[in-house]
């Protein structure tokens, strides 16, 4: 009993310490199946996410914004279509844009690439000695905060902290339907499109990187190999690897059967990402999440119509989106008591009240 009892507990030790996909191998031939990958798996960037938070006090005594305003900046590069969307938006403005002793054509552009990236724009307002106005200067959204009393931070890292004087901060912002503390931009509801973009191309360059693209499974079944022969394949295939090494591999199979060892390309049986209908989806929604035409973007139509006539497009977009953007800026002349921002009229080519000519 006791020597039986010593067999069944080595056999089981046996059992735990054996590989899950020898168990899977038929009992009759003795072999069991051996599998390697080509490389160790390519991570690619985890989808940023993040929730309305709402607003919070901190203990610096200014408001933390509801959304993290470091993700906004980083989705501002995530794809070509969202970074794409906002700088449509921000050349329109600076061109339509008319500068001003207090408000050059810079300042403007920094202000309104805020504004569309944050939802907020702030100006400082400075004074000299004798109380004269002197030219605005831009604040970035991303480190500036609000708290009591119109008490304004800038606040560039959780280091440093600068309480800005009192009443010289011009805050400008989207508004949001929850609170009213800071603007929120309206592309939010398209931002999963965009990172859905973003991770799609990031596997597509890294399965490339990897040379997935170009390579092989080498499945074998025939039992009559000898096993050193499979250790000896297995080598060769991983030499192979790597920059410049895709190279011919010569087999010999003495006695071997009829598709005994199968060549399959990875490209044949990769998962079916939809790489190309990911992107268009994803592009569509952020292009509704802007409220941008397609053609003011440089988009290639993927049909024989096209999409239509562009300038019509221009002049409806202008009308619907840049026109209420116009009058978001001119809050800051009530603010000023002097018509600091001026903007003329939006006319394409280069017929007369459409140049860039500042005495205009």
């Amino acid at each position: 009993m006791s020597r039986r009892r010593n067999q069944r507990q080595q056999s089981m030790a046996a059992t735990a310490e054996a590989p899950v996909v020898a168990a899977a191998a038929p009992a009759s031939t003795g072999s069991g199946v051996k599998a390697f990958t080509f490389g160790d798996p390519e991570p690619v960037t985890s989808m940023r996410d993040f929730f309305y938070e709402g607003l919070w006090l901190s203990a610096d005594e200014w408001y933390e914004p509801p959304v993290p305003f470091a993700i906004l900046a980083k989705s501002y590069r995530a794809t070509a279509h969202h970074g794409s969307a906002l700088q449509v938006k921000r050349n329109i403005l600076l061109r339509t844009f008319i500068p001003h002793p207090l408000l050059d054509r810079r300042t403007f552009k920094g202000l309104a690439l805020d504004y569309l990236v944050f939802g907020n724009g702030y100006l400082e307002d400075r004074r000299g000695r004798l109380g004269k106005a002197l030219p605005l200067q831009h604040l970035h959204a991303k480190y500036t905060r609000r708290g009591n009393n119109d008490r304004y931070w800038w606040v560039p890292n959780y280091l440093q902290r600068t309480e800005l004087p009192a009443g010289r901060v011009i805050h400008i912002k989207e508004p949001d339907i929850d609170q009213d503390i800071y603007g929120l931009p309206d592309y939010l509801g398209s931002l999963q499109s965009a990172w859905l973009n973003e991770s799609a191309t990031l596997f597509r360059r890294r399965y490339y990187l990897n040379g997935s693209h170009a390579g092989f499974i080498m499945y074998v079944s025939d039992p009559a190999q000898d096993p050193k022969d499979i250790d000896a394949m297995r080598d060769a295939l991983k030499a192979s690897k790597g920059v410049g090494n895709f190279r011919n591999l010569f087999l010999y199979s003495p006695n071997g059967k009829k598709d005994g060892i199968q060549i399959i390309p990875v490209s044949e049986v990769a998962a079916k990402d939809e790489f190309m209908n990911m992107k268009n989806i994803t592009r569509d929604d952020q292009l509704a999440g802007h409220r941008i035409p397609p053609q003011l973007m440089g988009i290639v139509p993927g049909n024989a119509g096209g999409f239509g006539d562009v300038e019509k497009a221009a002049k409806v977009f202008v009308a619907n989106e840049l026109e209420p953007l116009q009058a978001a800026f001119m809050e800051i002349n009530e603010r000023i008591g002097e018509e600091v921002v001026r903007f003329r009229d939006y006319v394409l080519g280069d017929s007369p009240g459409s140049g860039l000519d500042p005495a205009r």
